[in-house]
Protein backbone atom coordinates (compact mmCIF):
# COMPACT_ATOMS: atom_id res chain seq x y z
CA UNK A 1 0.00 0.00 0.00
CA UNK A 2 1.30 2.98 -0.88
CA UNK A 3 2.26 5.93 1.72
CA UNK A 4 0.01 8.73 0.34
CA UNK A 5 1.46 12.78 0.32
CA UNK A 6 -0.31 14.81 2.46
CA UNK A 7 -1.08 18.24 1.80
CA UNK A 8 -1.59 21.38 3.93
CA UNK A 9 -2.27 24.83 3.72
CA UNK A 10 -1.46 26.78 7.21
CA UNK A 11 -1.05 29.84 6.23
CA UNK A 12 -2.47 32.15 3.46
CA UNK A 13 0.59 31.78 0.91
CA UNK A 14 1.65 28.21 2.66
CA UNK A 15 1.47 24.95 0.86
CA UNK A 16 3.34 22.07 2.79
CA UNK A 17 3.49 18.24 1.31
CA UNK A 18 4.52 15.47 3.70
CA UNK A 19 5.39 11.93 2.80
CA UNK A 20 7.02 9.22 4.91
CA UNK A 21 9.98 6.97 3.29
CA UNK A 22 11.03 3.76 4.04
CA UNK A 23 14.61 4.61 3.66
CA UNK A 24 17.36 6.48 5.86
CA UNK A 25 17.26 10.03 5.37
CA UNK A 26 20.55 10.20 3.91
CA UNK A 27 19.51 8.24 0.99
CA UNK A 28 16.44 10.30 0.44
CA UNK A 29 18.51 13.77 0.54
CA UNK A 30 20.62 11.72 -1.83
CA UNK A 31 17.70 11.35 -4.33
CA UNK A 32 16.67 14.53 -4.39
CA UNK A 33 20.06 15.96 -4.75
CA UNK A 34 21.53 13.69 -6.99
CA UNK A 35 20.80 14.61 -11.24
CA UNK A 36 21.11 11.03 -12.36
CA UNK A 37 18.86 9.76 -9.30
CA UNK A 38 16.56 12.29 -9.94
CA UNK A 39 16.22 11.79 -13.32
CA UNK A 40 14.40 8.40 -12.51
CA UNK A 41 11.48 9.49 -10.23
CA UNK A 42 10.73 13.21 -10.36
CA UNK A 43 9.16 13.76 -13.47
CA UNK A 44 5.41 12.59 -14.00
CA UNK A 45 4.65 9.17 -14.97
CA UNK A 46 4.42 9.70 -18.79
CA UNK A 47 6.75 12.42 -19.00
CA UNK A 48 10.81 12.22 -19.75
CA UNK A 49 13.10 14.15 -17.71
CA UNK A 50 15.30 15.94 -20.72
CA UNK A 51 17.67 18.40 -18.28
CA UNK A 52 18.97 17.97 -14.59
CA UNK A 53 21.25 20.44 -13.84
CA UNK A 54 22.18 20.66 -10.01
CA UNK A 55 24.62 23.11 -8.54
CA UNK A 56 24.44 21.88 -4.65
CA UNK A 57 26.00 24.72 -2.81
CA UNK A 58 24.70 27.96 -1.43
CA UNK A 59 24.15 29.82 -4.04
CA UNK A 60 24.11 27.52 -7.01
CA UNK A 61 21.04 27.18 -9.35
CA UNK A 62 19.46 24.49 -10.62
CA UNK A 63 17.61 23.81 -13.71
CA UNK A 64 15.01 21.00 -14.93
CA UNK A 65 13.38 20.48 -18.24
CA UNK A 66 10.55 17.77 -18.53
CA UNK A 67 8.97 16.90 -21.36
CA UNK A 68 5.16 16.15 -21.53
CA UNK A 69 3.53 13.46 -23.37
CA UNK A 70 2.22 16.01 -26.04
CA UNK A 71 5.81 17.17 -26.44
CA UNK A 72 5.31 20.46 -24.63
CA UNK A 73 8.45 21.52 -22.40
CA UNK A 74 8.31 22.51 -18.69
CA UNK A 75 11.14 24.14 -17.12
CA UNK A 76 11.92 25.05 -13.84
CA UNK A 77 14.87 26.45 -12.21
CA UNK A 78 15.73 28.65 -8.82
CA UNK A 79 19.25 29.04 -6.55
CA UNK A 80 20.03 27.37 -3.66
CA UNK A 81 19.93 29.81 -0.45
CA UNK A 82 21.17 26.94 2.54
CA UNK A 83 22.15 23.56 2.67
CA UNK A 84 22.11 21.60 5.41
CA UNK A 85 23.02 18.05 3.74
CA UNK A 86 21.22 15.00 4.96
CA UNK A 87 18.45 17.24 6.31
CA UNK A 88 17.54 20.50 5.25
CA UNK A 89 17.54 22.30 1.71
CA UNK A 90 16.06 26.31 1.16
CA UNK A 91 15.78 27.21 -2.62
CA UNK A 92 13.92 29.63 -4.78
CA UNK A 93 11.54 28.16 -7.50
CA UNK A 94 10.22 29.59 -11.18
CA UNK A 95 8.60 28.05 -14.44
CA UNK A 96 10.19 29.24 -17.89
CA UNK A 97 6.54 29.50 -19.04
CA UNK A 98 5.28 30.86 -16.74
CA UNK A 99 5.90 33.80 -13.97
CA UNK A 100 3.91 33.94 -10.71
CA UNK A 101 6.91 35.30 -9.04
CA UNK A 102 9.39 33.61 -6.97
CA UNK A 103 8.36 30.73 -4.66
CA UNK A 104 11.07 29.67 -1.69
CA UNK A 105 10.62 25.81 -1.02
CA UNK A 106 11.97 24.73 2.49
CA UNK A 107 12.31 20.66 2.00
CA UNK A 108 13.25 19.06 5.36
CA UNK A 109 14.50 15.21 6.10
CA UNK A 110 13.96 13.75 9.49
CA UNK A 111 14.60 10.22 10.20
CA UNK A 112 12.78 8.17 13.03
CA UNK A 113 13.42 4.37 12.92
CA UNK A 114 14.90 4.15 9.68
CA UNK A 115 11.89 5.72 8.25
CA UNK A 116 12.60 9.10 6.58
CA UNK A 117 9.21 12.32 7.06
CA UNK A 118 9.79 14.69 4.06
CA UNK A 119 8.51 17.90 4.44
CA UNK A 120 8.31 20.64 1.94
CA UNK A 121 6.82 23.78 2.79
CA UNK A 122 6.28 25.90 -0.25
CA UNK A 123 6.14 29.64 0.48
CA UNK A 124 3.91 31.10 -2.63
CA UNK A 125 4.03 34.90 -3.52
CA UNK A 126 0.30 35.17 -3.11
CA UNK A 127 -2.74 32.71 -2.15
CA UNK A 128 -4.11 33.58 -5.55
CA UNK A 129 -0.97 31.62 -6.82
CA UNK A 130 -1.09 28.96 -4.57
CA UNK A 131 -4.70 27.94 -4.83
CA UNK A 132 -4.36 28.41 -8.75
CA UNK A 133 -1.51 25.32 -8.30
CA UNK A 134 -3.98 23.19 -5.89
CA UNK A 135 -6.74 23.37 -8.21
CA UNK A 136 -4.17 22.33 -11.03
CA UNK A 137 -3.97 18.95 -9.66
CA UNK A 138 -0.19 19.67 -8.30
CA UNK A 139 -1.44 17.23 -5.18
CA UNK A 140 -1.86 14.40 -7.60
CA UNK A 141 1.29 14.79 -9.08
CA UNK A 142 3.53 15.04 -6.78
CA UNK A 143 1.51 11.79 -4.99
CA UNK A 144 2.29 10.20 -7.97
CA UNK A 145 6.11 11.25 -8.36
CA UNK A 146 6.56 9.95 -4.52
CA UNK A 147 5.34 6.47 -5.43
CA UNK A 148 8.10 6.74 -7.59
CA UNK A 149 10.71 7.83 -5.52
CA UNK A 150 9.31 5.22 -3.20
CA UNK A 151 10.08 2.48 -5.88
CA UNK A 152 13.64 3.82 -6.33
CA UNK A 153 14.59 3.79 -2.45
CA UNK A 154 13.38 0.08 -2.01
CA UNK A 155 15.66 -0.41 -4.97
CA UNK A 156 18.69 1.19 -3.41
CA UNK A 157 18.18 0.44 0.53
CA UNK A 158 19.91 -2.08 2.18
CA UNK A 159 19.30 -5.03 3.10
CA UNK A 160 16.31 -5.96 5.82
CA UNK A 161 17.45 -4.89 9.76
CA UNK A 162 15.55 -7.16 10.52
Amino acid sequence: MRNAVTVTTPGERELVLTRVFDAPKGLVFEAFTTPHLLRRWYAPPGWSFDRCEIDLRVGGRWRYVMRKPDGKTVGQYGAYQEIVPGERIVNTESWEDWNPGEIVVTTRFTEQGGRTTFESTILFPSRAVRDQLLQSGMADHAGAVYDQLADLLASRAPASRA
